[in-house]
């Protein structure tokens, strides 16, 4: 999907020295800059205290036993828990660098986080980086841009964008930090009108393993703007970004209901659903969710115990458009339609994604097309007579449209050709449901994944490249190789250096 020579090959733009906040942030090559290995520090890191970390900083460092160290380090994902050597809460980019050469000099690697919505790999012993008080936001609204700080939420930036009557391309829910989104390529609600969000950043700044500040773009760097969008936290910090919004202040979406408990009717409604959003225009974006919800007293009444089919869609044309299109789904007979025209801040509750922490195993997979057997064998998971236990959800979202276009700015995200992303979110005890259900799809499973949509169990190289094309993967191993050879940035879905991208 990425055009490589449109990056590759444009010229590099020569570094330049920057100032940044009260402090001085180096920019550019590392001129005279000691890089060493955690292999070769190992004695070095032993003997370094770190609590020396706290004299450069001007946010807070804390050390396990601080007050406000396990919240520090905490987040929405509560399955992965970080025990750090010291979280750095930054109070700008400088105490970034810093944090990173403190890193690098002592053989420790660095992890980072905002709301730790996609935690994957245990931060124990690393540099913890917490980037929630970086929260630079500026909207331009003749340009059509925003500037946004790493410490942010997307609620945040829909509220912010939406006093100029434009929108920046987010998820599903508004609590998501917006850099792990957009450094993960980002799958927005409208992905088959706009595409991954990914496309439409303008520039980064992040840190790099070298403890330098580099600001890149198109015509900055742009090897490594290209594997920043979409290679996550493998290649440094991101500090700010700016990206493009657009011109939308309404959608017309929402979400209709079914009741799901009769198998055969579940899989009327899941492959009369198939069937209309393989004839939708690409301005339709949609999802469907199968849900088999457990007898608890925490959820309302009208759910408990109950098997249901959950169609979402947001449409970027007209209302009356919109409602035509949506004629079909609503002919199907829903227990409960909530379609129609909101405000486009509003769509992040039309997925009702948890706010608060949760307690979860999450899991997915680009699809084939689904057909007749794959309808059978999804409903048979929400079906009340079947022995497994209740899931809270499986859900299919449809690609396609502007995703399957290169984008204008390339990067190393792709659906490789898949037709549908399959998404689920387990209680702890049910990761091994989990399994099942990726194994009974295995027929429809393209072996590919969205780098954005690896989580906990995804962590393996082998599961990792699965994310990528092969072309692409090369091009990021050999970027990690020139940017991070040491893997400072080795807590996450971790892309190994390699001079040549042998595949794992």
């Amino acid at each position: 999907m990425a055009d490589t020579n449109s990056a590759a090959d444009a010229p590099r733009t020569p570094p330049r020295a920057a100032h940044r906040g009260t402090g001085t942030v180096r920019r550019g090559t590392p001129d005279g800059m000691h890089t060493t290995s955690a292999t070769s520090t190992g004695g070095r890191a032993a003997r370094h205290d770190v609590a020396n970390l706290r004299a450069p900083i001007r946010g807070r460092t804390l050390l396990p036993g601080d007050e406000g160290f396990e919240e520090a380090c905490s987040g929405w994902l509560l399955t992965v828990e970080h025990r750090p050597a010291a979280v750095v809460v930054a109070a700008d980019a400088d105490d970034v660098a810093a944090a990173v050469r403190f890193a690098t000099e002592t053989g420790r690697p660095v992890a980072v986080q905002s709301t730790g919505h996609g935690k994957s790999v245990p931060a124990d012993g690393a540099v913890f980086i917490a980037t929630g008080e970086l929260r630079e936001l500026s909207v331009d609204p003749r340009a059509g841009t925003a500037r946004i700080g790493a410490g942010l939420r997307w609620d945040e930036v829909l509220a912010a964008a939406a006093q100029h009557g434009l929108a920046p391309l987010c998820g599903s829910s508004g609590q998501v930090g917006v850099m792990g989104y957009l450094t993960g390529g980002g799958l927005p609600l409208t992905a088959r009108t706009h595409g991954f969000a990914a496309d439409h950043v303008r520039s980064l700044d992040v840190v790099t393993a070298d403890g330098l500040l580099r600001t890149v773009s198109p015509t900055q760097e742009p090897d490594l703007f290209w594997a920043v969008r979409g290679g996550k936290s493998n290649f440094g910090v991101v500090v700010a970004a700016e990206i493009e919004l657009l011109p939308l202040r309404t959608v017309y979406g929402g979400e209709l209901t079914y009741p799901g408990e009769d198998p055969r009717q579940a899989a009327h409604v899941l492959g009369s659903y198939l069937a209309w959003a393989r004839e939708q225009p690409e301005e339709m974006s949609s999802s469907v969710t199968l849900l088999r919800l457990p007898d608890a007293p925490q959820l309302p009444e009208e759910f408990r115990g109950r098997s249901l089919v959950q169609v979402r869609v947001v449409f970027t044309g007209t209302e009356e458009q919109g409602a035509r299109l949506v004629e079909p789904l609503r002919a199907l007979g829903p227990e409960k339609d909530g379609c129609g025209a909101m405000p486009y801040p509003q769509i992040t509750e039309i997925h009702q994604d948890p706010k608060h922490p949760v307690m979860a195993h999450l899991r997915s997979a680009l699809l084939r097309e689904p057909d007749a057997e794959a309808v059978a064998e999804l409903v048979s998971f929400i079906d009340p007579a079947a022995p497994e236990g209740p899931l809270p959800g499986i859900e299919l979202r449809h690609l396609g449209g502007a995703l399957n276009r290169p984008p204008r700015r390339p990067h190393p995200v792709s659906t490789q050709g898949a037709a549908f992303h399959l998404w689920m979110r387990m209680p702890a005890p049910a990761e091994q449901a989990a399994d099942e259900v990726l194994e009974r799809l295995r027929r429809w499973d393209t072996g590919a994944m969205l780098p954005g949509f690896l989580f906990d169990p995804d962590s393996a190289p082998e599961r990792v490249s699965r994310a990528y094309t092969e072309a692409d993967y090369r091009r990021l191993a050999a970027l990690k190789a020139e940017y991070d050879p040491h893997q400072v940035f080795r807590v996450n879905h971790n892309i190994p250096p390699s001079g040549d991208g042998t595949r794992p």
